[in-house]
């Protein structure tokens, strides 16, 4: 099931990808998508050295969920930062938590979540003490920001790729 689903998840999201592109559903699109999906995904799957098994279905379509939360309320509080920035100036800055993810995978996917996420930035991450450095619009709980990061994202991260 596993292995069914890795070989076909990438050149679907690839025919996804061109359909929302081209803005149509014709056949020819869905022909055309499909081909250039197929012919993508084998002529990069030498490229790719590490494969990702993703494990957990269940919780990584929560995990999709409580980001797509997590964007649009990011999105309505980053609004206000901008609009009301003349009253109340925000306090941006950087904020270092430490990770217990090392997985390649997972540390990619936090860090489109991350980037995803208005108002934070992925500023750098340093491998020898596997510290995330995150860019904060206005932070106003840097406990709170760590505890986001470490529970919602990292944890699921971390048992949808063990």
């Amino acid at each position: 099931m596993i292995e069914r689903m890795r070989r076909f998840l990438m050149p679907a999201c690839l025919l996804v990808f061109w359909l929302v592109i081209n803005k149509s559903l014709d056949g020819a699109d869905w022909l055309l998508g499909g081909v250039f999906a197929l012919a993508a995904n084998a002529l990069t799957r030498r490229v790719r050295p590490l494969h990702a098994v993703p494990r957990r279905l269940g919780v990584m379509l929560a995990l999709c969920g409580r980001v797509l939360v997590d964007i649009v309320q990011a999105n309505i509080e980053a609004g206000q930062v901008i609009l009301y920035a003349a009253r109340r100036p925000p306090h941006s800055a950087f904020l270092d938590i430490p990770l217990d993810m090392r997985n390649p995978h997972g540390l990619a996917m936090l860090s489109i979540i991350i980037t995803a996420t208005p108002g934070t930035a992925w500023a750098g991450l340093n491998p020898e003490n596997n510290v995330l450095t995150l860019h904060i619009l206005d932070l106003k709980d840097s406990a709170g920001v760590q505890r986001t990061i470490k529970e919602r994202y990292e944890r699921p991260l971390m048992e949808i790729f063990t």
